[in-house]
């Protein structure tokens, strides 16, 4: 009978335009559950994704696996014994500015692909109309505080990355003093802060930068925010931002054998191909984790028993394009019993 009604909600919600997200459900969803109502979600609006995956997520995607191709010559020549000292001051300067402007690409297409993810799948769970217009005018107000989060996680990821330095730094101490108790806590705590704290943190950062577009926090409180919601789901978490960095290390992988190593061992058109397909299929993996760090937001607040109040939501959207917002409590979303 309970698969009977919620087959029943689900046609219907389809008939309105709204998500089948029903806030007292979401809690039990699995991982597998949480997958498949992501992939679901284009089918809803497919233009306004196939538009947003074109001019946003393509070209992020594109990004991340062909930069090599422009520094792996670079550096192939910084590294030959027969480099020309005259050409290094050029070459480094080329490099550096290749891996800044790439850099700032990267960082800036992040952002805008998870502020267009982030502001339609939002829509549709309020059931506010959908279009690719209305989630370009609302990208700056949003961006603005997806960048101040932005800086307060590259904060952390500094702190991380130091402690990651200490860890290598205490291992080579280890080989040149043949200490195997010291070289053991060094190897244990690069395995320790890699597979677990780099997990946590990344699923801390995706979390948070949804919690800045749908919520009036920002930065640190949006931190703190999506730690508290972590809560209880973490493990949830972990499994899904592995298996996204896991699926990117491979696409990586293969494009940098295949594509970027492989002119003595593949011919220029098999490269092509291969290179074609896996930048589709990264495209395909950054779309869908976009969409599952969306749902997973409303997982987390079902878990907390948050309601979410689709009405202040829907306000709170339509106040990133202007338009007219009653004045409400905020848009923080209030406990409610199951």
């Amino acid at each position: 009978m309970m698969r009977k009604e919620r087959g029943e909600r689900r046609v219907e919600s389809e008939r309105v335009g709204e998500m089948d997200l029903a806030a007292e459900e979401l809690q039990f969803l699995s991982i597998a559950d949480i997958i498949r109502e992501s992939i679901a979600i284009p089918k809803r609006c497919p233009k306004t994704f196939y538009l947003i995956t074109l001019t946003l997520i393509f070209p992020l995607s594109f990004a991340i696996l062909a930069h090599s191709l422009f520094t792996h010559p670079l550096i192939s020549q910084l590294q030959s014994p027969f480099n020309d000292p005259s050409q290094t001051s050029h070459e480094w300067t080329l490099l550096l500015l290749i891996q800044f402007l790439y850099l700032l690409f990267l960082f800036a297409f992040s952002l805008l692909s998870t502020a267009a993810v982030v502001f339609t799948v939002a829509s549709l769970y309020t059931a506010k109309p959908v279009s690719f217009s209305a989630t370009l005018s609302a990208i700056p107000r949003v961006f603005k505080r997806l960048f101040l989060t932005f800086l307060w996680l590259t904060l952390l990821m500094i702190l991380y990355n130091s402690l990651i330095l200490l860890s290598l730094l205490l291992m080579l101490v280890a080989l040149d003093t043949d200490n195997s108790l010291l070289l053991f806590l060094a190897l244990l705590s690069i395995l320790s802060l890699f597979l677990l704290i780099h997990v946590y943190i990344t699923a801390l950062w995706h979390l948070a930068s949804v919690v800045s577009v749908l919520e009036p926090i920002y930065g640190l409180a949006a931190m703190k925010k999506s730690y508290h919601l972590l809560k209880g789901r973490t493990k949830y978490a972990s499994v899904l931002v592995a298996a996204y960095l896991l699926l990117c290390a491979i696409i990586s992988g293969l494009f940098s054998v295949v594509v970027v190593h492989g002119g003595e061992d593949y011919a220029v058109f098999t490269r092509i191909l291969v290179g074609g397909f896996l930048v589709g299929l990264l495209v395909i993996v950054n779309l869908v984790g976009l969409l599952v760090q969306s749902v997973f937001y409303y997982v987390c607040k079902s878990h907390h028993h948050q309601g979410i109040d689709k009405t202040a939501l829907h306000d709170h959207l339509g106040g990133y394009l202007g338009e007219y917002v009653p004045l409400k409590s905020s848009i923080q979303m209030e406990n409610f019993d199951v």
